[in-house]
């Protein structure tokens, strides 16, 4: 799907109904709009949209803007000096909220926080703005505990009451890969000691949690490098990982926006300097599949960097809401994009029902096989210190004749995705023979669809064989421990 022109005659009462799911559409807005900008701020309370600061041309704005989701119309927010703020020195707007870009900011309560980002006026702590959503006061947040040090272009997630910093680029242009918290409750900062290989250190990358519980970084660049890898971290067992998983789709990029509704995880824009990113891209989090919603056109204004997506709940449906950026031009539209309900919502990687079947597969077997993964099963040995677990042995058969079943499935699903194969190489031959009847493009993209299903019935076959080699494992430890009673069991992964 292609991205859509600004709709001039769209009802401004009404506009949502005018949507058609998962499309980008520029709003039409009255009246004045805020100057164009990249690496600023936003975020989405009360169907407003709230932009803060950024950067355009080299010079930091310090500027709040709003725009009504409701009525399509900017308005500049007029913010007070904190009361209580210290007054021996000249205590103006500049002084309390200065000029900032590649800064942070989320709800909390009734406040808009700020962290972080690059001024004119940094400090060598990261420092923590807000904003009073109800009193328009603004002014600094004291914290303390293990302060981390001032950076712009890290990330911020919210869990429970604790935020989560990660990365970013400190003043002297040093990358950083160190996670720390502020718990919201006492202003407190702590050092996470994670265990296992962390990513490396960058800048301009995004992050959400799944399930209040796992921590996830995708993208970003280094100096020299740009990034399309995908890490976890464990916030139970503070542990980081790398899951293997197909992103054959997403090309590297930093400066990139994203957001989390539910299970879902959506990316916009980012580039790698030389050209920005088209797709916009949805992570399944529970299954770790990624899919594209849609395609925009070339030079596009959100295949841009330094843009910013949030979501809102408009008339029950759920948005995506973009703005700024810069691919080559400031860009200040609004775009948003209706989301199709969660039930709804299909993978377009996977075309065919065959193809989902595999995926299902797919899916399942990885649940059995990647022990160490995000959300998957582990195998745990119950035998502990030789306590022996007085279990039947018919569990232990029961359990090999679901392996076997689940292999038998696998086997089916291979056959089918083989069929599929067989179907779009007869139709690829059958239009490259007559190249009159369709556009290069969509011939293309068929080749693009048998390569998915390629890669799936690779995957596939792979995990049938290690199918194959578990049950032969199962049989054996069942045969070994019939007379000990030990056994193995499957715990589900979760929270």
């Amino acid at each position: 799907m292609r991205a859509e022109e600004v709709k001039k005659d769209m009802d401004i009462s009404s506009w949502p109904l005018d949507l058609t799911y998962e499309q980008w559409v520029a709003l039409p807005v009255s009246g004045a709009r805020p100057s164009a900008r990249y690496k600023h701020a936003a975020a989405v309370v009360d169907d407003k949209l709230y932009i803060t600061g950024g950067s355009r041309n080299g010079r930091y704005l310090s500027d709040i803007q709003v725009f009504d989701l409701r009525s399509l119309t900017w308005s500049s927010l007029k913010l007070k000096t904190d009361p209580n703020a210290d007054k021996s020195e000249d205590s103006g707007l500049q002084e309390v909220l200065p000029g900032t870009s590649d800064h942070c900011m989320i709800k909390w309560e009734n406040k808009l926080l700020l962290l972080g980002g690059h001024s004119k006026k940094s400090s060598n702590a990261m420092i923590v703005h807000f904003i009073n959503l109800e009193t328009h006061v603004c002014g600094v947040m004291e914290t303390s505990g293990k302060i981390p040090v001032a950076c712009g272009g890290h990330s911020l997630t919210l869990v429970g009451s604790k935020l989560i910093v990660f990365g970013g680029e400190d003043r002297s242009r040093k990358l950083l890969n160190d996670v720390h918290v502020l718990d919201l409750e006492t202003m407190t900062w702590s050092l996470v000691e994670a265990m296992q290989t962390p990513p490396a250190p960058r800048f301009d990358h995004s992050a959400a949690v799944h399930a209040e519980r796992y921590l996830l970084i995708f993208g970003g660049c280094s100096h020299s490098i740009f990034f399309n890898d995908l890490h976890v971290l464990d916030l139970q067992t503070m542990e980081w990982s790398q899951p293997q998983i197909q992103c054959d789709l997403v090309s590297p990029r930093a400066g990139h926006a994203g957001i989390s509704i539910d299970e879902m995880w959506y990316i916009v824009g980012g580039g790698d300097n030389s050209n920005g990113c088209l797709q916009t891209l949805a992570l399944d989090m529970s299954k770790l599949v990624w899919s594209t919603l849609t395609t925009l056109k070339e030079r596009h204004q959100l295949a841009s960097e330094g843009l910013s997506v949030c979501s809102a709940v408009i008339d029950g449906e759920k948005h995506l809401v973009a703005f700024g950026g810069y691919n080559g031009k400031y860009n200040n539209e609004v775009f948003v994009m209706k989301l199709r309900p969660r039930d709804s919502f299909h993978p377009k990687i996977f075309k065919s029902p065959a193809a989902a079947a595999a995926a299902a597969s797919v899916t399942a077997a990885y649940a059995f096989a990647k022990s160490e993964k995000l959300d998957f099963p582990q195998i745990i040995d119950l035998n502990f210190n030789g306590v022996e677990n007085n279990v039947p042995k018919t569990d232990m058969n029961i359990e090999i004749d679901a392996i076997k079943e689940e292999k038998k499935a696998l086997e089916l699903s291979i056959e089918e995705v083989r069929a599929e194969n067989s179907k779009l190489r007869d139709k690829i031959d059958e239009l490259n023979s007559n190249h009159t009847e369709l556009s290069k493009a969509q011939i293309a993209e068929l080749q693009k669809m048998l390569e998915s299903f390629q890669s799936v019935e690779k995957e596939v076959q792979i995990l049938g064989r290690q199918k194959s080699a578990l049950e032969q494992e199962l049989e054996l430890s069942a045969a070994q421990r019939q007379g000990s009673g030990g056994v193995w069991r499957w715990i589900a992964g979760g929270t």
